[in-house]
């Protein structure tokens, strides 16, 4: 497992899901443990974001995600503190596995879209790097982990 100090946007998965097609619509599922490689202990939607605005913003010391369009689209930015990647979520069977000491942020919501995230923990404020300059200084030190 990548640790908050190894961790790289090129470490960031894009999933793609399997998707059951029937005529009464469509199903996907996904397990812990199976699909992605944690528990899932928390899990919460983002929804009715004005436009123009963005969520996220911070970096996890230890819970790892996997952040899903569950309906519309939106931009989610990633960094390492030396790289960026943006990727666009816009199918519900597609999603993007986190590790930690990846810094995030949510852009460019389309109207109506819902972003889907599952946790491999319960909320622990500690937890978080809210701020960016904290986030840098963190990684491109020797700080452990936790």
């Amino acid at each position: 497992m990548v640790g908050f100090n190894d961790s790289r946007v090129d470490d960031v998965q894009l999933i793609t899901f399997p998707k059951n097609h029937q005529v009464k619509g469509n199903i996907t599922a996904i397990n812990s443990g199976l699909e992605i490689p944690f528990s899932v202990k928390r899990v919460y939607y983002l929804y009715d974001i004005p436009g123009g605005e963005s969520r996220g913003g911070h970096a996890h010391k230890a819970l790892r995600q996997l952040i899903v369009a569950g309906s519309g689209s939106f931009d989610l930015v990633l960094d390492d503190g030396v790289q960026t990647k943006t990727i666009r979520l816009s199918q519900p069977y597609e999603g993007v596995l986190i590790p930690p000491g990846i810094w995030r942020e949510l852009t460019s919501f389309s109207s109506g879209a819902i972003c889907l995230v599952l946790a491999s923990e319960v909320f622990q404020e500690e937890d978080y790097l809210r701020n960016y300059e904290d986030f840098q200084s963190r990684k491109h030190s020797n700080t452990p982990n936790r």
